[in-house]
């Protein structure tokens, strides 16, 4: 039996109740939220452990992208993602490395990677990509983990308008102004009603799965700042000395979170514990 079928043996507890309930299921909670973070998790400790001038003559841009490489290898290998997965997290890394040649061009200058690195295109390392595929790689393999069902989900034409407004504002604010606050009206109106349900123990817990977005959007900004901090990117505000992401950021990883759950939620096996009313 390996860890994950440990983690998913739904078989009931009744022996626990009051506090003891509550400390076992927020104990599993954490250990399956942190073992969905698996690639994310490996990802940021090479991201503290790669010194910047890098390690054995290797860049510390190059050097990320061969882990990178490397972890999403192996969970492959261990039969922890499916190669249906692995196709949609290869999505997210080419629509995360769009935008980032997008945002990093001399037009636009959001911000910057300014080390060297030889798998730099577009002046983008290619490692970026993995960042906004370490979003999808949570959700499919939380999905599992903690057996997510979603009740009351809009219609998928609707979702995919969202999923493309959201997307397409992250290029044309640049031009036409920023439409996120109106993109979010949308999103909340066409999720109102929509809950995840959950199991972190034996029994299933339910959430609105617009908190679950907020709190998605919540940590990958907590990351954003870590990752600055440590000179992954920087942003023009902080050339001179690291300074605290804006917290506005949080709203837009938020979006971005709607937008790749979208994505996810077309998975064949995904897709049959999605109920959309008629």
């Amino acid at each position: 039996m390996t860890i994950d079928d440990t983690l998913i043996n739904y078989r009931p507890r009744r022996e626990l109740t009051g506090v003891s309930r509550f400390v076992a299921e927020f104990l599993f909670f954490g250990i399956k939220e942190a073992r969905a973070c698996l690639f994310a998790g490996l990802f940021f400790v090479a991201v503290f452990a790669v010194p910047r001038a890098g390690l054995f003559g290797i860049p510390r841009y190059d050097l990320l992208l061969l882990i990178a490489l490397g972890v999403q290898a192996g969970m492959l290998w261990l039969k922890l993602e499916t190669w249906d997965e692995v196709k949609a997290i290869t999505l997210f890394h080419l629509i995360g490395f769009a935008l980032e040649v997008f945002k990093t061009s001399s037009a636009i200058q959001s911000w910057s990677y300014p080390d060297f690195a030889y798998t730099k295109v577009f002046g983008v390392p290619l490692f970026s990509g993995f960042m906004y595929a370490a979003v999808g790689s949570y959700m499919i393999q939380a999905w599992r983990l903690l057996d997510l069902k979603i009740d009351h989900h809009p219609p998928y034409w609707m979702a995919w308008i969202v999923a493309i407004l959201v997307y397409a504002n992250f290029f044309t604010h640049h031009f036409i102004g920023d439409y996120r606050w109106y993109i979010a009206a949308l999103a909340l109106g066409l999720y109102a009603r929509s809950v995840v349900t959950f199991r972190p123990l034996d029994r299933e817990r339910r959430m609105p799965l617009l908190l679950a977005f907020v709190l998605i959007g919540f940590f990958i900004w907590l990351a954003e700042n870590i990752s600055t901090f440590f000179s992954i990117w920087s942003y023009p505000d902080q050339l001179g000395a690291w300074s605290v992401v804006h917290v506005a950021k949080w709203s837009s990883w938020s979006l971005l979170v709607i937008m790749t759950f979208t994505i996810v939620a077309n998975l064949k096996h995904i897709k049959e514990k999605i109920r959309v009313p008629n």
